[in-house]
């Protein structure tokens, strides 16, 4: 049709990407039409474009949950998931390059939601979401890109990353039920059981009551892509003692860090921190400091965090099943005056379920705290909020907690405060949120 007048045409474009196996094998070529949102106009062509996005501790969650409770994971791909989403304002597109009906001036009324369209992931998840839910499934409170289906035995466990949709359950006959309801609204494949999920490997070992997570596929990419895969391996993610300096760098040091891609780099290790290596987690948060003004030195710390990734590729989250009545265990630490350039503390935390992490931080503390015993509480704070959204979590899959969670903090003078019915004297000082 020809565009109506008055009304602005959104481009068109290829996106083409190699799909891959567990092993990292090819599996098959991909070619998608997608709109180029970054034309649209906010209030014409789009409103609101908010979906859920999932944690990555609910994902470990559910996983060491399964190792626990002998669950089943099984993994179901939408074709063409976003094409799904009904559009609420009318939007024009260009004829993409290649295929043309009629004139090349004549474009698309889009009907449905189309990748590349700044509305399309919410579109698509109020599409899928309103077939779950008619089907029984309720969505968490705790994550909204979670979904459960409870009925007297039966449990299943709905995770959604955008169309990949993993099932975890007990039952067989519950995830074939609900592949069955979702295939009559969906192109779907049912890919089996889980193997791989966001990159990440995932290895269900019946016989050993075990789920582990792992991105070693990820890593050699990595490694490949930052031409480090021939480099000898490192036993630390950071050079002892490493003190690297903010100070901005050189015009020459700025001119030599011009080809230097050194923001992809941290970009591609953060998401390997948050996904499933809690071991580089403060280098990477280190490292990141430094985006605005990376100089040489900064590139050979991000040079030796590959060269210690090269030893320890095969690392590996391991969920264990286990019958303990404590679900989980929580540790934060603080390391006062880590940053010399701020005087900021350091502070992270750990949860430990079934054997294994499945939240954890570590970054600098927002302001400068006057004391290591002061840095504990910032920490320990920080760990409480996770201590509190794991136990909502846990409730809502059904597993109520009836004991009190352990934190553990190897501070004394936290531990004496706390115990003590008044703030001690000493921390009269500190800020009423951390000490009440």
């Amino acid at each position: 049709m020809e565009l109506p007048p008055g009304k602005k045409v959104v481009n068109s474009g290829w996106v083409f990407k190699v799909k891959r196996l567990a092993d990292g094998s090819i599996e098959r070529y991909r070619a998608r039409l997608v709109a180029k949102g970054y034309s649209q106009r906010p209030g014409f062509d789009f409103t609101e474009v908010f979906a859920p996005t999932f944690r990555p501790a609910s994902l470990r969650l559910i996983v060491a949950l399964a190792a626990r409770e002998g669950y089943k994971m099984r993994s179901v791909d939408i074709s063409s998931a976003f094409t799904y989403g009904e559009l609420e304002e009318e939007i024009y597109m260009r004829q993409p390059e290649g295929y043309h009906i009629g004139s090349p001036n004549m474009v698309f009324r889009l009907r449905k939601s189309l990748y590349g369209l700044k509305q399309a992931a919410r579109q698509w998840n109020k599409k899928l979401r309103s077939v779950l839910e008619g089907i029984g499934y309720s969505r968490l409170c705790s994550d909204s890109s979670i979904y459960i289906y409870s009925k007297g035995d039966i449990k299943v466990i709905v995770p959604i990353f955008i169309d990949d949709i993993t099932l975890v359950s007990k039952s067989d006959a519950a995830m074939t039920s609900a592949v069955t309801e979702l295939s009559k609204h969906f192109k779907l494949r049912d890919l089996g059981s889980t193997t791989l999920l966001l990159g990440i490997q995932v290895k269900q070992d019946r016989s050993h009551r075990t789920i582990s997570l792992s991105q070693e596929h990820y890593i050699k990419e990595l490694l490949e892509r930052f031409n480090m895969d021939d480099a000898n391996p490192l036993s630390t993610p950071l050079a002892p003692g490493s003190e690297l300096s903010d100070i901005v760098p050189s015009l020459e040091e700025q001119a030599e860090m011009k080809s230097v891609p050194y923001l992809n780099a941290v970009g591609a290790l953060q998401y390997l921190a948050t996904m499933t290596r809690p071991d580089i987690a403060y280098a990477v948060s280190y490292l990141g400091r430094f985006n605005s003004n990376p100089a040489p030195a900064h590139w050979l710390a991000v040079k030796h965090l590959f060269r210690y990734l090269i030893g320890t590729m095969h690392y590996k989250l391991v969920y264990r099943a286990s019958d303990s009545e404590e679900l989980f265990t929580t540790y934060s630490d603080a390391s006062h005056g880590a940053c010399k350039a701020t005087g900021r503390a350091t502070g992270g935390y750990v949860t430990l379920v079934s054997g294994a992490a499945v939240g954890w931080s570590s970054k600098r503390q927002p302001f400068v705290t006057l004391s290591s015993t002061e840095a504990e509480f910032v920490a320990a704070v920080e760990a409480g909020k996770e201590i509190k959204w794991t136990r909502n979590i846990l409730t809502e899959f059904g597993f109520p907690l009836t004991l009190p969670s352990t934190l553990f903090v190897d501070n004394k003078s936290v531990r004496v405060s706390k115990q003590s019915t008044s703030v001690v004297g000493g921390l009269r000082y500190m800020r009423t949120s951390l000490v009440t």
